[in-house]
């Protein structure tokens, strides 16, 4: 009897496990369905249409089959270092990410401050805004002579023209933020009287994190469109100069496989800013 009590249990707790377990599964599977299968299925059908288009004797682009074939090397073995500018696509890649993440912060920090600055002063909007809103619609590119012509270095170069071309967005979201805080706040501040410190991290962070990060997410964006045309003229190691080098070499394979990378980079660094933004966003609202 005692055995027969004891399978009953182990019967009733697999089934209760089950229980647990089957949300869980169809969540998954959910999840699968509604968010992965849907690109999954739209990916295909591109490379598919892809080969068939350029299969022909007349195509002027190669098919994912070739690009594949030709690009083998590149994509096995993406460490290799042969010296000089005879290197992987991670070292190219490692090369434009450097540059970008130091034009990034040096654009992040000193945009939500001028940010911060005209939206807290009527004074600095007024003084400031109309040269901000010229200067964001020069072209990236445009700024390059001139930053070669004052640093007299490829790098520091493109690293000023990350910077000039991300800090603008920064700069005008987190003002937007900054001049959205509702006066009630700032009322219950005087009250409270709390001193810069605790308004900053109190009222303020809460309230532009939202508007802070939409300007992140731009920059970073324009941050690696910048580097990638950039280094296209400035040369050296980066994904734009082996693009540029694959054009003169009529390597179409490497400059599409080149492509792909630099979607998928710029991707991962759009969810990286989000991730940030939303986990800085919560913190603030404790």
């Amino acid at each position: 009897m005692a055995i027969k009590a004891d399978v009953l249990k182990m019967d009733l707790g697999s089934e209760g496990f089950l229980a647990a377990l089957m949300p869980r599964v169809l969540g998954g599977l959910r999840y699968v369905a509604t968010r992965v299968l849907p690109p999954v299925m739209f990916l295909a059908l591109i490379i598919g249409v892809w080969e068939i288009a350029c299969s022909g004797p007349d195509a002027t682009l190669p098919p994912p089959s070739v690009v594949i074939e030709d690009t083998w090397v590149l994509i096995s073995d993406p460490f290799f270092d042969k010296g000089n500018l005879d290197k992987g696509l991670f070292w190219h890649l490692a090369s434009s990410l450097k540059r970008v993440a130091i034009g990034f912060a040096l654009a992040a920090s000193i945009g939500i401050a001028l940010g911060v600055l005209i939206g807290q002063s009527t004074l600095a909007f007024r003084g400031l805004d109309p040269i901000f809103q010229v200067l964001r619609t020069v072209p990236p590119l445009a700024w390059l002579p001139l930053s070669l012509a004052a640093f007299r270095n490829a790098d520091p170069s493109a690293i000023f023209v990350i910077a000039i071309t991300a800090i603008w967005p920064i700069i005008l979201n987190t003002a937007v933020g900054i001049r959205n805080i509702p006066q009630d706040y700032r009322n219950v501040a005087q009250v409270l009287r709390l001193n810069g410190f605790e308004y900053f991290f109190k009222v303020m962070l809460p309230a532009t994190v939202p508007f802070m990060f939409t300007g992140l997410k731009i920059g970073i964006g324009l941050s690696w469109l910048a580097i990638v045309a950039a280094e296209m003229l400035i040369g050296g190691v980066g994904i734009g100069f082996f693009i540029w080098d694959a054009w003169n070499s009529s390597l179409i394979s490497e400059i599409i496989l080149a492509l792909i990378y630099v979607g998928l980079v710029g991707f991962m660094l759009d969810r990286l800013i989000a991730f940030i933004g939303n986990r800085i966003g919560g913190y603030a609202q404790q």
